[in-house]
């Protein structure tokens, strides 16, 4: 990192630990430093740059250096992700944008995701722009970027057309024995760096050369119903809605965070879950016993559109081609989010004030708490509902083809590890021969 940047990093370390002031760092919770990140991002004294900064010298210090419990369990991208709130009076101030080299993509170099990065290694411009021109969601970019940034620094002050295939594997292997990460954030290093050769550098990658720990997927975690039932009685309002319908529908997290009011058609009784691209749009089934509940959750948030539209901040991001035949529908009722965001902020695309959906890592935080208050003992958090909707409706004699198409799944196999786990709860049904002896 830049030597003049040293001293931020050090001082936002000094602020964390003089606000919550831990015995020790590893009896520091996820919860805790949560809280804190929450504060941070909310702060109108601080620039874009300096939060996102702030909160890397946290993930330095807890995920990397100590590699506390608390680091592991903060999902660090989503926060870095995290926009500062700006009040109506403040959206008049335009994003500064330039043009990438060699193409006619205008950037948004004015908002956090690329603006010190760029100054940097002005490069990542053009990744920007490739990433943008491929509609690739706004956390892939950040990460990409970010990932992309630490690489070319890990690179010194090589030229473009220096930087080659060796230097990966180098990368790769800091990332594993210098950092201590884990294979599925090196993989998500490796794919950010293999996009930046193929798309930039117009150098593809040789994946079977590059010597890389594949990820274990972790195998499902088994919720029992009546843990549910305890988990789901507990929690209410807007991320008790969308912890049900987790459970309910058996959707992504995203998916169910990014919700639109047009996906839901309470006369057909479904939810249409809509893929980025458009690709993998699929429709689920409306669960009888929440269809009173959202219809009222929706009268909630329409009085609240009401007032952002009077007031001329009734405005949300729109899909990139949806905003370039008719930019209007970002204002219409149909395109609100079904869980808005409590507070304004700007879209760093179109510069619009508005509001985006809540944040994933409410709901996460809100489960993971309630799961404590009820003393279930496994780990709850959305991906957990999204399992024990799998394997209860396996359960209740869903074929294997009929989940699949419920889950989203393109391949076969992902949906038989389900399968495969109701198998393994059978073979624990079958009384050992040496109780009968």
């Amino acid at each position: 990192m830049p030597e003049s940047e040293h001293p931020e990093y050090v001082s936002a370390v000094e602020a964390f630990l003089r606000a919550l002031r831990p015995a020790t760092l590893h009896a520091l919770s996820t919860d805790a430093v949560s809280d804190y990140l929450e504060r941070l991002c909310q702060r109108p004294d601080l620039e874009d740059e300096q939060v996102r900064r702030a909160i890397g010298a946290l993930r330095l210090l807890l995920l990397q250096l100590t590699r506390t419990p608390a680091g592991q369990d903060v999902d660090w991208s989503g926060w870095l992700e995290r926009r500062r709130a700006v009040s109506p009076e403040t959206a008049s101030s335009p994003s500064r944008a330039v043009d990438a080299p060699g193409t006619h993509t205008t950037v948004a170099t004015g908002v956090p995701r690329i603006a010190r990065a760029a100054q940097t290694f002005p490069i990542l411009n053009e990744l920007a722009a490739a990433v943008q021109q491929r509609r690739y969601s706004v956390r892939t970019e950040q990460s990409y970027i970010d990932w992309c940034n630490r690489f070319l620094a890990f690179c010194s002050d090589k030229e473009r057309e220096q930087i080659e295939q060796a230097d990966v594997q180098r990368f790769l292997r800091h990332l594993e024995e210098d950092c201590g990460l884990a294979p599925k954030t090196q993989s998500l290093a490796y794919n950010a760096v293999a996009f930046f050769f193929q798309h930039v550098l117009d150098k593809p990658l040789d994946g079977a050369s590059v010597d890389r720990r594949r990820p274990q997927r972790q195998p499902p975690t088994m919720l029992e119903r009546e843990e549910v039932k305890r988990l789901l009685e507990t929690m209410s309002g807007s991320l008790g809605l969308m912890a049900h319908l987790l459970y309910g529908t058996g959707m992504r997290l995203m998916e169910c965070v990014r919700l639109r009011v047009r996906d839901i058609d309470f006369e057909q009784r479904r939810i249409s879950v809509r893929d980025r691209n458009g690709e993998k749009d699929r429709e689920l089934p409306l669960p009888e016993t929440l269809h009173e509940r959202l219809r009222q959750h929706l009268q909630q948030v329409s009085a609240q559109y009401r007032d952002d539209l009077a007031s001329g901040v009734a405005t949300v991001s729109l899909p990139a081609t949806v905003a370039g035949e008719s930019p209007e529908a970002a204002r219409e009722w149909a395109w609100q989010y079904v869980f808005p965001s409590a507070q304004l902020s700007r879209d760093p695309a179109s510069g619009q004030v508005g509001r985006t959906h809540l944040h994933a890592s409410s709901l996460q935080r809100a489960l993971r708490s309630t799961a404590q208050s009820a003393q279930i003992s496994t780990r709850v958090n959305a991906q957990a509902l999204r399992d024990a909707f799998a394997i209860h409706v396996l359960e209740s004699g869903c074929d294997i083809r009929t989940l699949q198409g419920l889950l989203g799944h393109t391949d076969i196999a992902t949906t038989m590890r389900y399968a495969r786990l109701g198998n393994r709860a059978d073979l624990m049904q079958v009384s050992s021969p040496i109780d009968s002896i």
